[in-house]
């Protein structure tokens, strides 16, 4: 019998219009390519005018994976009748949301074996700028959605939305719309747990899934995608921003690995390979991104680079090389089996491509975009924190680690795989896995455990002649991690909450700020000069709420590898016009 959710590691369209209507769509458009446009997937001839209600782009429009020639450009048609056969689509690009400039068109085929979603990678765009783009089919229009192409070249400034974890059995998504009203962004990074598997009460209850069982197959994972994709604040935010996305466990199966899942129960529920097969392809076909390696669907990981300014090396710290998390027989982790040196948690292939990636650079920011915590969290001799944490009051697990006097929180991170920690820290400062030149300004990004946090990257944070936590000293890297658009954080009772933000920091002195409670989002910015995370919250995810309040902000200098208060940034004065938009809500 399944276990379900008792611990951290068990966590857990818009209608726009451009003055653009059934025959009032420019005549390239219906027309079918103009010259010099591209055609993927077949192309097929324009659809004519005047919508006979036979279909609908009910999950909007998105964009994605930016270079600085080409960007994704997604949607779904949606047919009334399941059984038909291919449709032709249409697809249009601007330079303005009224497409009085029109830069680039084509036309696809979409059917049933991709579930009517459609993908193009329209080429020949130019290098750091803002583009709009809409469909037609069978006489209907999508809405418009902005994109925006990567820069070459020397870049002054950056500005970057870092989401993750969207439980929509937890409330509703308010975040993603702060997220899309900041008009200035250059893209969207969201780091996993853009869906969960869940069925019906198994984990929140604040909304209904689709289907109502936890998802196993194809058609059901397609349906908790569709579902998410009709939610406005969702596709305000892809409407507006280009996403880079990266996995993380929920969007196949909790606390996922390479050969399968806590919550996957192989033969009850099927194969693993099948059901991670299933996950991946609807991942594909519904997310705006382009696949790395057709032969190897599995590998997600890749790199964007914006000019001169950053590089983000997005990596798959789930499924592709990670071994099982540490069981726990006696309630207790062996140290010597955390420090196995055979334990994998990126795995050999994608260890190696980063150190490529890494030592290749020629960024002054170097990026990595992953799911679990890399810095460490251990609490030590704290038997009553200990004692508040019980399996039947917490969803996180204290696990003590024998011979050492501590507990280890959550060994799901990179706390459970320290010697795989350890040859990233090989890759970051030069050491004997790695050409012997330490980098500089590494930031890691990371999504998956609900909360807050800001922390310098150090081998011993608790080692005073390798870190000094007053000064940074001994600081590799910094490392922020971005809250929940709605998931639960710990979900600790309040003194426990309490307890831990205070010990925390005490018995991990390289943790600069720690909020275990609110939902919310990072905006990252990135100058020559600085990196800087700001963390902005909403002040609810019960109802629909306007608000948002800034709750830190944490920077990096170039060259410092350590942390510093920070002073709340100017948005751009010349940011792009928005793609118009419905404001409803469901």
């Amino acid at each position: 019998m399944k276990q379900r959710p008792q611990h951290l590691n068990r966590r857990h369209f818009l209608q726009g219009s451009a003055g653009v209507a059934g025959a009032a769509i420019s005549g390239s458009l219906l027309g079918g390519c103009v010259d010099g446009t591209r055609s993927d997937d077949g192309a097929v001839g324009g659809p004519a005018p005047g919508g006979d209600g036979s279909l609908r782009f009910e999950h909007g429009v998105a964009s994605g994976d930016p270079l600085p020639d080409r960007v994704i450009l997604w949607t779904r048609v949606t047919p009334a009748d399941a059984g038909s056969g291919p449709i032709a689509v249409a697809w249009e690009v601007a330079a303005d949301p009224e497409f009085t400039t029109l830069v680039l068109s084509g036309a696809v085929n979409t059917d049933a074996s991709r579930d009517y979603t459609v993908k193009v990678d329209p080429s020949g765009l130019t290098a750091g700028t803002t583009y709009y783009f809409r469909f037609v089919a069978g006489g209907e229009v999508s809405p418009v959605g902005r994109t925006r192409t990567a820069p070459i070249g020397a870049v002054d400034r950056l500005r970057v939305g870092v989401v993750s974890c969207s439980s929509l059995a937890h409330g509703l998504f308010n975040v993603y719309r702060r997220v899309a009203e900041r008009s200035d962004l250059d893209v969207v990074l969201h780091l996993g747990d853009y869906i969960y598997e869940y069925g019906n009460g198994e984990y929140g209850d604040a909304r209904e899934y689709e289907p109502a069982h936890e998802i196993l197959s194809l058609e059901d994972y397609r349906l908790r995608y569709a579902q998410y994709r009709r939610d406005r604040d969702l596709l305000a935010a892809h409407q507006q921003h280009p996403f880079i996305c990266i996995w993380d466990d929920h969007e196949s199966a909790d606390n996922s690995f390479r050969d399968g899942a806590n919550n996957h129960t192989e033969g009850e529920e099927g194969s693993w390979t099948d059901r991670l097969a299933a996950s991946v392809q609807a991942y594909y076909e519904w997310m705006p991104i382009r696949q790395p390696d057709a032969s190897n669907p599995v590998r997600i990981y890749r790199q964007f680079r914006y000019g001169d300014l950053a590089e983000f090396d997005m990596l798959d710290t789930r499924i592709i090389g990670r071994d099982e998390e540490l069981p726990t027989p006696n309630g207790m982790i062996e140290a010597s089996a955390i420090n196995d040196e055979s334990r994998q948690l990126i795995g050999e292939e994608q260890l190696g491509w980063l150190g490529n990636a890494l030592n290749a650079s020629t960024a002054r920011w170097k990026f990595l975009g992953q799911q679990v915590m890399f810095g460490q969290l251990h609490v030590v001799g704290t038997p009553e924190l200990a004692e508040l944490l019980s399996p039947a009051e917490a969803q996180i697990r204290m696990v003590p680690v024998a011979g050492t006097g501590g507990l280890l929180l959550n060994p799901d991170q990179w706390d459970g795989y320290a010697a795989e920690r350890r040859r990233l820290w090989d890759l970051i400062r030069g050491g004997q896995a790695a050409p012997a030149v330490s980098l500089n300004n590494v930031v890691i990004l990371t999504g998956d455990i609900h909360t807050s946090w800001a922390m310098d990257i150090t081998e011993d944070p608790n080692n005073p002649l390798a870190y000094n936590p007053l000064t940074g000293d001994g600081s590799m890297a910094v490392e922020f991690v971005c809250p929940s658009v709605t998931s639960p954080g710990l979900g600790l009772p309040p003194q426990a909450e309490t307890l831990l933000e205070s010990l925390a920091p005490s018995q991990n002195p390289h943790m600069k700020y720690i909020d275990l409670q609110q939902r919310g989002y990072i905006l990252l910015d990135i100058t020559p000069e600085r990196t800087q995370a700001e963390w902005y919250y909403v002040p609810t995810i019960s109802e629909t709420n306007d608000g948002e309040a800034l709750g830190a902000v944490f920077a990096t200098t170039d060259g410092a590898n350590r942390l510093a208060s920070g002073t709340q940034s100017e948005p751009r004065a010349d940011a792009p016009p928005p793609a118009p938009s419905d404001r409803t809500t469901t």
